[in-house]
């Protein structure tokens, strides 16, 4: 039976977990959900900054909870579950948003690829692919046990065309894409009686803390060359903002997405199909 357009895409009363939702862009995806209507699970390792943002969502209207959670602790991450459960009745999505790259992992303006210290990229990897695969993990089987759910990975268009100078992080989000399209179809095999959908969003650039120092000046407004390099590569021109994530994670987690199955979603303005060759390149 075919249903109105506001029914597919409709996420109000369902319960999100979001990791690293203490974060620029998940805060701000935080945010858009719960004006949706979504019950909001607020994820991060700094428990002070979740708390408060969900104070901020409730002031507003919102449905929200701020819950401290370490993503590479699998017991922290199972009392956040069970705090979500306890709280809204029980667990409809998990995002995965927590992530990210760090200084010392990344090439210096003076040095090589070999000059990155081993502890570092293991930090970079553990932050990004078992801080992924964990909550999976754990989610998937409360998912299982359902009968349904829904996982949303975060992956970056440096999975998908490797950044220079971020080798770490370039390499760790090609292993998240990897594990989301062998998870979409070992959950299958693992629980074939549950609904249980697997994808991930693949963001273009988008300024964050951690990577303004790399796209812009000192003074906060004159594009780096990495940065004019970034937007003469992207079709629409510009940086991305964290609200125009939120159409697709909303058809990944509504019923409009029932069949989306395995898939890495592109939100880059066109940076992934551009070739870099070609009248974009004409015009500078």
């Amino acid at each position: 039976m075919s249903a109105k357009v506001e029914e597919l895409f409709s996420i109000s009363g369902r319960a999100v977990a979001i990791t690293g939702a203490a974060g620029v862009i998940y805060s701000a995806i935080s945010k858009a959900l719960a004006e949706n209507g979504a019950n909001v699970a607020l994820l991060d390792i700094l428990g002070d900054k979740v708390t408060g943002l969900a104070d901020e969502i409730r002031s507003a209207g919102g449905t929200a909870i701020g819950i401290e959670c370490n993503v590479l602790d699998t017991d922290s991450i199972r009392a956040a579950l069970d705090r979500t459960v306890a709280e809204f009745g029980g667990c409809d999505v998990l995002i995965n948003g927590a992530g990210g790259n760090r200084k010392g992992a990344t090439v210096p303006p003076d040095g090589k690829f070999t000059d990155v210290p081993a502890e570092e990229l293991d930090k970079v990897f553990a932050l990004n692919y078992r801080g992924t695969f964990l909550p999976a993990q754990i989610f998937c089987e409360y998912f299982a046990k359902q009968g349904r759910g829904v996982v949303i990975n975060t992956s970056s268009m440096s999975a998908l065309a490797p950044l220079t100078n971020v080798g770490a992080y370039s390499n760790a989000k090609a292993a998240v894409t990897n594990f989301t399209r062998w998870l979409a179809v070992q959950v299958k095999v693992d629980y074939p009686d549950a609904d249980i959908r697997v994808n991930e969003i693949a963001p273009g650039f988008l300024v964050t803390t951690q990577n303004k120092q790399l796209l812009y000046e000192e003074d906060g407004k004159t594009l780096t060359r990495r940065g004019r390099s970034i937007i003469a590569n992207t079709p629409i021109g510009r940086f991305g903002e964290p609200d125009e994530l939120v159409g697709a994670l909303i058809l990944l987690m509504s019923d409009a997405g029932s069949f989306i199955h395995g898939i890495t979603f592109p939100i880059d303005g066109g940076f992934s199909i551009y070739s870099g060759v070609g009248p974009l390149d004409e015009k500078k």
